[in-house]
């Protein structure tokens, strides 16, 4: 009966020091942008039928919207929430996307990551309330939100699902 008993004592010790003991760290390991940035965000978004952003920039200034999947590299994003990005398109000037309903984010440090946006770009009229507001997102200071007192007209895009690729 003293065998056993000792025998679960053992067991018992060598098991609370073996479930204890600290893990090991594997020092080659390290987790980057790049694991934590790439994925699929909102719907699944596959790399197929592609729209260039030059066409869909034309068809949107001749038909007010465009519907399909574009790509491109992600400039800024917000830096709050991560609920909104923008990227260039080709004639220089930026495009904001936002997130259909709101159901979904970006890691806020996906800048420089090429992206695949599916949904819908409009050209639009953002109001200046909006364009303050996106400012302060941006970390703009006051003077600067201030001299937003205009409206601008642009195309917009509303992503139901964006594909963030690993930078090459």
């Amino acid at each position: 009966m003293k065998r056993i008993i000792s025998f679960i004592a053992v067991t018992g010790t060598i098991l609370s020091i073996a479930c204890s003991s600290p893990t090991q760290v594997d020092e080659n390991a390290s987790t980057t942008a790049q694991d934590t940035v790439a994925g699929n965000y909102g719907a699944e978004v596959k790399e197929l039928n592609i729209t260039p952003t030059t066409e869909m920039v034309a068809f949107v200034q001749e038909n007010g919207s465009f519907e399909g999947k574009i790509a491109g590299e992600i400039k800024e994003v917000c830096s709050s929430k991560g609920c909104w990005l923008t990227m260039d398109l080709p004639d220089g000037s930026s495009m904001r996307v936002t997130f259909k309903d709101y159901e979904f984010f970006v890691p806020k440090n996906s800048q420089g990551f090429p992206i695949i946006l599916d949904g819908v770009a409009t050209l639009t009229e953002t109001d200046v309330k909006t364009l303050q507001h996106y400012a302060k997102d941006e970390g703009k200071s006051d003077e600067e939100v201030a001299k937003i007192t205009e409206p601008k007209r642009e195309i917009t895009f509303e992503a139901v699902g964006v594909k963030i690729k690993n930078k090459a």
